[in-house]
């Protein structure tokens, strides 16, 4: 499973950042400006919410193989439709179904390898969790090497022929059982939707929007700075490269893994952003890198610590919070997008340190409510 788990979020990884990677040849092709990208970014961020959370009580109830392969040729059909000739409204739709399908895969994989490893699930989820931050460092490097030999839509191709190979996979792979029976849940669902669970859904809607925009806006922020379009790849890639190594490095950390580091991540996530974007520092790339760094231990984290939560249901309740997190980089982007055209993309990152802040301000709420 952690093979398995570890392709599938790569090509996830790889989704996450087309848009942002592509976003200059988008912007010419479907005449998009800054809140443009924003909603074109957010509807796949809406998708993966509503894939996640919808299913999630799926998850606590039929076979995980078929939900799996189901969510696969969703997204693949919506990568493969991708032309220079769609219209705005199209691509918005293709970008929701992508975002279903990818984040079914979210919450089916999170349940698998939280419901096999129990209460020692933290570390293999970052594990599976590193491999999307892999394919999102290395996917605007690929992106750059098509564009080059093909077109722009030839990544978005390459990533459905790889969704319709984790289908194929999927049937040889062996995924655990649902833990309730009889098409009943054995945790209803008002016990799931606690006061407790309410940290974790802040944290994941505050971190997500803020992992979005920075990537979603990544290439107009650089050409603010006067630099080329390039740069804002190298800086996606750089964000994704400091995820990396924040949550490989966790893994060395032989502490209890509890919500005190999700709490640090958040503060020093905010004073890297604040730092660095406004002293418009123009190697865009360090400082995307340590943003990433800071922060990237956040989101497996999380979902482990709501795992341990609520472990008779816990595809039901990482699924919930997985979708706050994708509402996240549904409403953060669209905004800042909106204050961008505004105000400048400069004052739109930079904008994002106080959700940085709520990640904390959650996160210690979350700390207390388990010390208790």
């Amino acid at each position: 499973m952690i093979v398995f788990g570890s392709a599938s979020f790569f090509v996830f990884g790889v989704v996450l950042v087309l848009v942002g990677a592509n976003q200059a040849d988008l912007a010419r092709a479907l005449n998009l400006d800054l809140a443009s990208t924003g909603l074109l970014g957010a509807t796949l961020a809406l998708g993966i919410g509503v894939g996640v959370a919808g299913s999630g009580p799926l998850v606590d109830r039929l076979p995980r193989r078929a939900l799996f392969a189901a969510g696969a040729l969703l997204a693949a059909g919506a990568l493969l439709l991708v032309d220079a000739s769609m219209s705005f409204p199209r691509a918005l739709a293709q970008m929701l179904l992508l975002g279903i399908g990818i984040g079914v895969h979210e919450t089916v994989l999170n349940a698998a390898v939280s419901e096999i490893y129990a209460a020692r699930a933290a570390r293999p989820l970052l594990v599976v969790h590193a491999a999307v931050t892999l394919g999102a460092m290395l996917a605007p490097l690929g992106v750059g090497w098509l564009a080059e030999r093909a077109d722009w839509t030839a990544s978005f191709r390459a990533t459905g022929m790889a969704q319709l190979a984790l289908a194929a996979a999927a049937l040889w792979v062996r995924f655990p059982a649902p833990r309730s029976s009889g098409g009943a849940a054995q945790v209803p669902l008002r016990s799931v939707m606690s006061a407790e669970l309410l940290p974790f859904l802040i944290v994941g809607f505050a971190y997500v929007g803020v992992e979005s925009a920075l990537i979603l806006f990544a290439v107009p922020y650089a050409e603010s700075l006067s630099l080329p379009a390039e740069t804002g790849r190298v800086a996606i890639s750089a964000l994704w490269l400091g995820l990396l190594a924040g949550r490989l490095g966790l893994l060395a950390v032989p502490r209890e893994i509890d919500a005190r580091m999700l709490m640090a991540a958040g503060l020093l996530g905010g004073l890297v952003l604040g730092g660095g974007i406004g002293a418009r520092i123009q190697d865009v790339a360090i400082v995307y890198a340590g943003a990433g760094f800071s922060m990237g231990l956040v989101f497996p984290v999380m979902i482990a610590l709501t795992a341990q939560r609520f472990p008779d249901a816990l595809g039901t309740a990482t699924g919930l919070v997985a979708g706050a997190a994708a509402l996240g980089g549904f409403v953060v982007p669209w905004l800042h997008g909106a204050l961008g055209d505004r105000s400048g993309v400069d004052v739109a990152l930079l904008a994002l340190v106080p959700w940085c802040a709520a990640v904390a301000a959650a996160a210690l709420a979350a700390w207390r409510s388990a010390a208790r």
